[in-house]
């Protein structure tokens, strides 16, 4: 996906930096340091230096009990580091809740609004909607003074995942487009230390709706709870990693104190790897009993993925069943798509895939016939090849439906490596019409 920000746009493939500048009194952890002009935009070109490609600028507290500040005391602190920022040529965020702040910041040559109040305010989305800014929308229970009080969830994932769904929403249906938003589910708004433990650790569930998703995790207070790190400034290694985790899930855009770190951690990050599975043969009598024994096949497979070296399942989609393809005289497919990241390189990576299939009595007999169990490579992160052994990405997958489907279920707008856009088939071109079970 590609986020358009006025003049920027920014490829999600790879992780975005967004370095944090502060420019208050009172921030829970670099409060002051950067309230001076000078010192403001030395550690923007610091950061920027270090690879930061946004600076997100901030003249406003929001940690857990922070007092609200009036909007010109904001913009006396930010309105001239953001302009001289920006005419550095430097894509700089406008941390702010309050439109007159946003309306001035954008004036003022800032590309991006980041509102933590989710653009609830309708005068925050006339402001937008008169700009081509791009947009961070986070998830906020409550407001800063009082968030943290008593946060409550039945399923913190779930209920913030149907917020951000509905908001982005209606923040289209208000006439922003879709390629300008960027969601993020706001760890440590309105949320315990363990609510945003669980949030975090299923950042591939905000994938699903199709936005580039941001991790503003750095020196957040689970951190301090989870690693028991006291102080938020001893926290940088740790955020950095748990940015590496996040990126692996699927967030594209971090947010950090520690830009350096956080690039420096960044280098471990693997290649996304996007696998179909698909399975028509079982020893059962009964239909019912044969769908079943089906998908018990293929989570056979999947668990045997989970055991791969360097490697981590990410996500997995529903279960579909589908038509026979190519070869027709035979049993329905069930079906489905698994997201790995892989240090294995591709080649390697098929071999143990024959063995997982071989384990699970594969018979290669019949060219695309039946089997107990079929794992293609669709797709591999940056790597386009074509040999006798294997292609990439698979030659076959944007007319499978079998493979359309689920893939889309869970990396929606997903490109392949060599730039093909996935995308619904067409009835006249489907091969293997695929329904969710």
């Amino acid at each position: 996906m590609i986020w358009h920000c006025s003049g920027f746009s920014f490829d999600s493939k790879m992780p975005i930096l967004m370095g944090i500048l502060n420019c208050t009194p009172d921030s829970f952890s670099d409060g002051g340091e950067h309230a001076d002009f000078n010192d403001a935009i030395a550690h923007a070109q610091r950061m920027v230096e270090e690879g930061a490609q946004i600076i997100d600028v901030g003249g406003e507290s929001t940690r857990p009990g922070a007092e609200e500040v009036s909007p010109e005391e904001e913009k006396a602190r930010i309105l001239e580091i953001i302009a001289a920022l920006a005419d550095q040529g430097i894509c700089v965020s406008v941390d702010t809740r309050h439109p007159e702040v946003a309306k001035a910041a954008l004036e003022a040559g800032a590309s991006i609004v980041n509102d933590i109040s989710g653009f609830r305010n309708p005068d925050m989305v006339d402001v937008v909607k008169s700009s081509d800014c791009g947009l961070v929308v986070m998830h906020m229970q409550g407001e800063p003074h009082t968030m943290q009080e008593n946060p409550t969830y039945t399923d913190v994932v779930a209920e913030v995942a149907d917020y951000l769904k509905q908001r982005t929403s209606e923040l289209e249906a208000a006439g922003i487009a879709h390629d300008r938003m960027c969601i993020d589910p706001g760890p440590g708004f309105g949320k315990t230390p363990k609510q945003t433990l669980e949030l975090v650790r299923n950042l591939h569930e905000f994938v699903h709706l199709g936005y580039p998703v941001m991790a503003a995790l750095s020196r957040k207070s689970y951190i301090g709870y989870a690693y028991k790190i006291d102080n938020p400034k001893d926290r940088d290694a740790v955020s950095a990693t748990e940015a590496l985790m996040a990126c692996e899930l699927g967030a594209s855009v971090v947010r950090a104190h520690n830009v350096a770190e956080t690039v420096k951690a960044l280098k471990d990050l693997r290649p996304y790897v996007v696998l179909s599975l698909g399975c028509n043969v079982a020893l059962v009598a009964e239909d019912n009993e044969l769908r079943e024994a089906k998908i018990a096949q293929l989570n056979h497979a999947i668990g045997q993925l989970c055991m791969l070296p360097d490697s981590q399942l990410i996500d997995i989609a529903s279960f579909y069943e589908s038509e026979p393809a190519y070869y027709t005289e035979q049993e329905p497919f069930i079906n489905t798509v698994v997201l790995l990241r892989s240090g294995i390189a591709p080649k390697e990576l098929l071999g143990y895939i024959h063995a997982i299939e071989n384990s699970l009595g594969r018979v290669r007999e019949i060219e695309n016939g039946p089997r107990t169990c079929d794992i293609d490579i669709v797709d591999y992160q940056m790597y386009v090849v074509e040999s006798d052994i294997l292609t990439l990405p698979h030659p076959r997958a944007t007319e499978r439906d079998f493979v359309v489907k689920p893939l889309l279920e869970i990396l929606p707008h997903h490109v392949l490596a060599d730039g093909t856009v996935v995308g619904e088939v067409p009835e006249d071109k489907r091969v293997g019409s695929a329904v969710k079970l």
